[in-house]
């Protein structure tokens, strides 16, 4: 069918002329426009709302039976590779909770596997009930000091800004570029120009964050207190408010929102572990955990529905309106949402948390991506100049509970034959970092404090952004065998003892994916959680934890494979 027979064809049902292809009877629909609730019908011809009133007259019609009805919802930030779930996986894990549009820059994918990392998921996102919308990824790598597997320089930001699914572009994490004016970084801004340009400027203020909203910068995600928030809102910038499994600001930001701001908020997940997303959800938990907080529930539907549609210019979305994709789901207690039935584009892809779609036979795909300089236990040690043997004052990173943000720490270490020791009895563990692309042999070594080791280590391919493997441990000799065992795997996250491997969770797909079912995936981390709490007294969420204490791009101090980096002293 043309596109003009199309349109007659919509008109048509839409006048009450043709019948429908499905009507939804007796719902109670949620207007996110007015905040009106009305008791209607509403009928579907192929993809999109023809009509909501007293129509009746359809091939197939269901009785909703006074249950509520909404748009789906809107992920406006996330990385589909935190799930560590082939987009099939996570397809499966999100759309059963009403969510049927991600906006994503895969910059994860991207630093590892360069612009085949893109197309490889933009290539599922044809064949899934859900729509990727694509940020092109502005910061590919983040920083110079780490290095990627690619690079996505200003040609491919170029190609990629006249995708089909982009929308301009991914988060500018390189803040002190834009702030000095390199040109590199302002090219590719330019080349947006009109477009969506996402932001990423964690606890920048006045003259500095004025500079960055200059540059055409308009939303922020990073912000973690409320005053940092108000004053970005302040200067015009659209704040997502983040809940992620390790990034968690709901609570601090939720008081942002009010008559007069609301609809420049919107709620947005950012990385999400595959555990969470199926036990408690993704945009959908941030919803109900909103509304428990004492947020109106048609507000909290407006912040996950029209605000990022609205932000995002996605026209079509957002809204249960003629014309607009028959995106929606229903469910029953406004007050504790849960989809029921999800409709995409008109059809039926999910019921009762479950999905009903189909979906092509998974393909092995971008599984050849390490290439690790061989390395010895000597070579995992702390040297210093200074002394041969006493104490030394030397940094270190404090994990702060609930967030990526860190603090840095200046401990008194012992030093025994010019090797800096760590201090597991105060929860000072060693810390590394090992180049996995170009086998330069290139290992970052510091100190970290908040894990709670007792023994054995904990490492995993997934360290953002560069996605080098990233190890914490209590003995040199446990970080060995970790590491060697997620370099046997291709990639993979891996708990080990002080001797030998007690769980692994293969990450073969760019060492950040697993092909394997949602449900396996799941069950699969969540022995690897419980075989890693057995090592000692350990945070929440450690794995997320632990993949960010590489992001060069988040204060306070961070450690990458070219050594410790401090974004507060640029």
């Amino acid at each position: 069918m043309n596109n003009l027979d199309f349109l007659k064809g919509l008109i048509a049902v839409a006048r009450g002329d043709k019948k429908a292809d499905l009507v939804l009877k007796n719902v109670k629909m949620i207007n996110t426009f007015n905040s009106e609730l009305k008791k209607t019908n509403i009928i579907i011809y192929k993809d999109k709302i023809a009509g909501i009133g007293d129509y009746t007259q359809a091939k197939e019609k269901m009785n909703i039976n006074g249950d509520y009805i909404t748009p789906s919802f809107i992920n406006g930030h996330t990385h589909l590779e935190s799930s560590m779930l082939h987009p099939l996986g996570y397809a499966k894990a999100v759309i059963p909770k009403g969510i049927s549009t991600i906006v994503t820059d895969l910059h994860e994918l991207a630093n590892v596997s360069g612009i085949k990392g893109l197309e490889f998921v933009l290539d599922w996102s044809d064949k899934l009930p859900m729509d990727i919308i694509l940020g092109a990824p502005s910061c590919v790598p983040s920083t110079d000091f780490e290095t990627s597997g690619a690079e996505i320089n200003e040609n491919d930001i170029k190609k990629l800004l006249r995708h089909k699914n982009a929308i301009g572009l991914g988060e500018m994490m390189n803040f002190p570029a834009i702030i000095n004016g390199e040109e590199a970084v302002l090219n590719k801004i330019l080349m947006a120009e009109g477009k969506i340009i996402d932001g990423h400027a964690p606890e920048l203020t006045r003259k500095k964050l004025n500079a960055y909203i200059a540059a055409g910068i308009r939303s922020e995600h990073e912000a973690t207190t409320i005053q940092e928030a108000k004053e970005k809102l302040r200067k015009g910038m659209h704040i997502m408010i983040r809940e992620g499994s390790s990034e968690k600001n709901l609570e601090a930001l939720l008081p942002l929102v009010n008559e007069n701001t609301y609809n420049r908020c919107m709620f947005v997940t950012d990385d999400r572990t595959c555990s969470d997303l199926l036990r408690e959800g993704g945009v959908d938990h941030i919803v109900r955990k909103a509304i428990k907080l004492g947020l109106d529930p048609i507000r909290a539907i407006q912040l996950a529905t029209i605000n990022p549609a609205n932000y995002f210019n996605l026209g079509e979305r957002g809204l249960i309106s003629p014309g607009f994709l028959a995106n929606m789901f229903t469910f029953k207690d406004l007050n504790n949402i849960k989809a029921n039935l999800v409709f995409y584009r008109g059809e039926l892809v999910a019921k009762n948390g479950n999905s009903i779609f189909k979906a092509p036979t998974i393909q092995n795909k971008l599984n050849d991506t390490f290439n690790v300089k061989d390395f010895s236990k000597d070579s995992l040690k702390i040297n210093t100049n200074k002394i041969q043997n006493g104490s030394i004052n030397y940094p270190g990173i404090k994990i702060i509970p609930h967030q990526i943000i860190t603090e840095k720490i200046i401990k008194d270490l012992k030093v025994s034959n010019g090797i800096i020791l760590p201090d597991p009895k105060n929860d000072i563990l060693k810390l590394v970092v090992i180049e996995r692309h170009k086998a330069t042999g290139n290992i970052g070594k510091g100190f970290v404090k908040g894990f709670g080791l007792k023994k054995g280590a904990l490492a995993s391919s997934i360290a953002h952004d560069s996605h080098n493997i990233i190890c914490v441990g209590y003995t040199d000799k446990a970080i060995t065998i970790a590491v060697e065992k997620v370099r046997s795997l291709n990639g993979g996250v891996v708990v080990a003892n002080n001797d030998h491997i007690i769980s692994n969770l293969p990450l073969p797909i760019a060492g950040l994916l697993s092909p394997k079912p949602l449900k396996k995936v799941v069950v699969n981390f969540e022995k690897l959680e419980k075989a890693a709490h057995q090592l000692g007294d350990l945070p929440d969420e450690l794995f997320s934890i632990l993949s960010f204490l590489g992001l060069a791009v988040i204060p306070e101090l961070r450690l990458t494979d070219q050594g410790y980096y401090d974004l507060t002293e640029i």
